[in-house]
Parts: C-alpha cells; structure tokens; sequence
C-alpha cells in the first residue's frame, strides 16, 4: 500500500479544497490513502506525487474526475431526514402553489448524490399536484461534482434497503421491481434533470432564480469561508419568498446569512 507523505497530502488538500471546496482535514488522510491506492496501482504509479502530476496533467479530465469520485461521500437514501419533506408538502408547496402565477416552480438539488432526494421530491410533488400536475412545470435540476453517482442517478435503480423508509403504496406507484431491485418509472425519471456541476464555480449559470433550493449534508465538507460563500450564492439565486433546505446536521449563522431561520435546517428568503 502506498502512503502519501505530509507535503504530498498538503498538496492534494489544497487542490481539492480550491477547486471542489471540500475540506481534507488530516483526520481524512487514511481515507484518502485507501481510495487511491487502487488508482495508483492501476496506471504504474509509484507515488502520490507522481499521481498528482499525473491527474493535472490529463487533458480529458478524466482523472479529476476518477479522483472526485473516490474522495467524496455519497450515502443517502430515500426520505433522508423526512421532516423536511412533511413540510414541503404540508407547508411549502401549498404555499407556493397560490403565490407562483405562471406555474413555474423551479426547484434546485444540490449536492444530489445517486438520486433519492429529487426522486423523492418527484414523488411529493406528484403526490400533492396529483392531476393537476399537468398544469405545471416542476422539473427538478439535481447536481453533483461526481459523475459516478449521476450516471446511477439517472439509471435510477435501487436496492430494497435504499428504498425501505418510503411508503409502501409509493413502491408500487413510482417503482418497476426488477428481481431485488427497485427502478423509479419513466413518468419520475422525466421529472429530474441530472446534470455535473460544481459549486465553487465562481458563476452560477441559471438564468431563472429558484423556489426551493435542496443542499443537504454538503456544506458539512466545507470551511466557514467557503460555506458562507456558497449561501450568499445560493439566496442571490432563491426567489422571494423561496426556500433553502440544508442538513439537520448544519447550520447557518444567523449573523453572516440573509435567510431567515424557520426550522431547524430550513431557511426562508424574505
């Protein structure tokens, strides 16, 4: 097993912290070392720094993007953290139904990981429309930095464990059972637009601001700096009266944000 050295870890740290935002602090170092050992062994190289040069100097971007995969943390499952999805239905979405004219509700996954929070989005949405869904658009931008999960994200094919928290009559209404797999129906599918993106790029290509804003467990891999950063993006890209959704395990400061505090790890652009 290689072992990468203080200044080589130094180096990928910073790198990845730069580029992705996500904070490698020592503790992470066996970690790093385990997932990329398989990567060094793979093309013949004999160490980290070697390994490093030969990442940044892979024009297809292949390697980055085989690097991203394996340092990143990619465990959910669907209905994670179900308040927050009770009172999307009971409390949001009612709401913004009577406020959105155009029938244009516009709805951002974060930080979507393999697929079950906007699917499950997808699911309470239909659920709450129900036939009046045709009536509106309410697709579903979901990213990631990590093509690996959005490529199983957009296959959106399940394990029985993944999907054991959701209500039984959703199993059989939003899911084709394949052996012991379960796969989310086209009519879902077609409601999620999985796309790579990173959120430390310096600009946010939307032209149209969102309703609902889904960025759960992330901001838990960053430093204050970079955190705070990315809230202030993300409420310059929440329409008024919109929403920010974030991990019961995070919190924003109530001095450094605009959002307002609602509930615990739901925000709301006044």
């Amino acid at each position: 097993m290689f072992s990468i050295s203080d200044q080589e870890f130094i180096q990928l740290a910073t790198y990845i912290r730069s580029n992705y935002g996500i904070d490698l602090k020592e503790e992470k170092r066996a970690m790093v070392e385990g997932r990329l050992n398989n990567l060094l062994l793979r093309n013949n190289i004999k160490n980290f720094s070697d390994y490093f040069d030969y990442v940044l100097s892979d024009n297809t971007g292949n390697e980055v993007a085989n690097l991203v995969n394996k340092i990143t943390t990619n465990h959910t499952f669907f209905m994670r953290e179900p308040r927050h999805f009770s009172y999307l239905m009971e409390k949001v979405l009612p709401e913004l139904k009577s406020e959105v004219k155009n029938k244009d509700l516009r709805i951002w996954s974060a930080g979507c990981s393999s697929g079950e929070e906007p699917y499950t989005i997808a699911f309470i949405i239909d659920e709450f429309f129900g036939k009046e869904k045709a009536l509106w658009d309410t697709k579903i931008l979901a990213t990631d930095i990590s093509s690996k999960v959005l490529e199983n994200a957009t296959k959106g094919i399940y394990s029985s464990e993944s999907v054991g928290k959701l209500p039984s009559g959703w199993l059989l209404k939003y899911f084709k059972t394949n052996g012991s797999d379960y796969e989310v129906v086209d009519k879902i599918k077609n409601e999620v637009i999985f796309r790579k993106f990173n959120l430390m790029d310096k600009t946010f290509p939307f032209k149209k601001r969102f309703h609902i804003i889904f960025c759960r467990n992330v901001m838990i891999y960053f430093d204050k700096q970079t955190k705070i950063e990315l809230v202030n993006k993300f409420y310059d890209l929440t329409e008024p009266g919109g929403y920010l959704f974030i991990g019961h395990s995070e919190s924003l400061d109530r001095e450094e944000t605009r959002y307002k505090y609602v509930l615990p790890a739901v925000y709301r652009k006044e």
